[in-house]
């Protein structure tokens, strides 16, 4: 089941900032709760690696199923698995649509495909977790001038390397897979391979 609460108090539960602003973090770096800010006791190997999944999921908004079906897709490639994961999760149409600024979250990303205002190489695309490939043109439909997509686009979103935008056009392109360092770099995503490894 997808999350659907709070994503202040997901980050300030994980203690990293799934919205990559770090605003989540910034008045209370520590987790929800009445013990929030209490000690913690230290985690087995087992909890770091189920936090570091939680990080990773939650940050993309993808709920179990799809994330286990997208690990076996990255270790099936000829890629590091650590780094096909990320890229298979980073070319996902509502991950590509806040990318390019079009959506302030993911969660804003994904009700914009869901509601048919994306398309992708002129066709209209409503599910987010479609994969796209590097070349393709992501692009507000036509006549779907929102008040949430000017909004985001004004507020000058930082932009990946990876990505080219025409904000008068409201359209990018998806130029190429991301490098492992402009992803996150507080995500240890061998710690996911290994909980996973654990399952299968």
């Amino acid at each position: 089941m997808r999350y659907t609460g709070s994503d202040y108090k997901r980050s300030r539960r994980l203690g990293f900032s799934t919205l990559e602003t770090g605003k989540e973090l910034a008045k209370r770096p520590y987790g929800p709760g009445q013990h929030g800010n209490g000690r913690k006791k230290k985690p087995s190997e087992y909890g770091k690696q189920l936090v570091e999944k939680q990080k990773l999921e939650q940050m993309y908004g993808v709920n179990e199923r799809q994330f286990r079906r997208l690990f076996m897709i990255a270790r099936a490639s000829d890629e590091v698995t650590g780094i096909a994961f990320f890229r298979i999760l980073e070319s996902r149409l509502d991950n590509l649509v806040y990318r390019m600024g079009f959506a302030r979250s993911r969660r804003a990303a994904r009700q914009l495909v869901n509601h048919g205002h994306i398309t992708v190489n002129g066709s209209k695309v409503d599910i987010p977790s479609y994969l796209c490939k590097v070349g393709d043109k992501i692009a507000i439909k036509e006549g779907h001038e929102l008040k949430v997509i000017k909004e985001a686009l004004e507020s000058k979103p930082a932009s990946v390397g990876y990505v080219k935008v025409d904000a008068d056009k409201k359209e990018g392109v998806f130029l190429r897979q991301p490098e492992r360092k402009e992803l996150p770099a507080d995500i240890n995503e061998a710690q996911v391979i290994e909980y996973y490894n654990r399952l299968l």
